[in-house]
């Protein structure tokens, strides 16, 4: 299969890249500093990347940054950045993938632990996951020509050291768990599902 892996150059990208390779996959890599590049806080880069690209049969989205604030210092601003790029960017490549995806392909978002477990800081990150997962959970049910729409949440990463502090008492999860759950995503049958990792 033809797979397109949207921020391959990040941690979970590029686990993901690499997992979905050694199943024999052909895999397109693109992220804001690669070739093919994107950037998922502009639309038309999203359209471009699609353009260039030949039909695909997965698509994978690993990408999305959100800031890390108390609560009472998030400004609406923050909120807007945060969805800006984690949620509507990711809604924005389905959208993109539904209309460049073969019959029976599949899309697979990434939102993350925050979505059911509170740490410090992490309201933005919190309410832009729980947006991915609900918007999934439905979107899948409406998705055209056989597309499946999955996404996986991974915990905090064992690859992420110095993110791990921010995480007190959760078990840090591998590449190959993370990898896994990705394979899954795009070779499986499940639609509309939370993978948690």
């Amino acid at each position: 299969m033809n797979v397109l892996v949207i921020g391959a150059t990040g941690n979970i990208g590029r686990v993901a890249a690499s997992a979905l390779e050694e199943q024999g996959h052909e895999v397109v890599r693109a992220s804001r500093s690669s070739d093919p590049s994107v950037d998922l806080a502009d639309t038309a880069s999203i359209a471009a990347l699609f353009a260039s690209l030949d039909a695909l049969d997965a698509v994978v989205v690993a990408a999305g940054e959100v800031p890390f604030k108390p609560v009472t210092e998030l400004t609406r601003e923050d909120y807007a950045d945060a969805f800006a790029v984690k949620t509507f960017g990711q809604l924005d490549v389905v959208r993109h993938a539904f209309e460049h995806l073969r019959d029976g392909g599949s899309v697979t978002l990434t939102s993350g632990v925050l979505s059911r477990e509170p740490i410090a800081t992490a309201s933005a990150a919190a309410a832009a996951n729980g947006a991915i997962e609900s918007f999934v959970t439905t979107a899948a049910t409406e998705a055209p020509r056989g597309i499946r729409l999955n996404v996986v949440s991974p915990d905090v990463l064992e690859n992420s050291p110095h993110h791990q502090a921010t995480f007190p008492g959760h078990r840090p999860v591998s590449d190959e768990e993370v990898g896994r759950a990705f394979v899954r995503a795009v070779d499986g049958v499940g639609t509309g599902r939370t993978i948690i990792v």
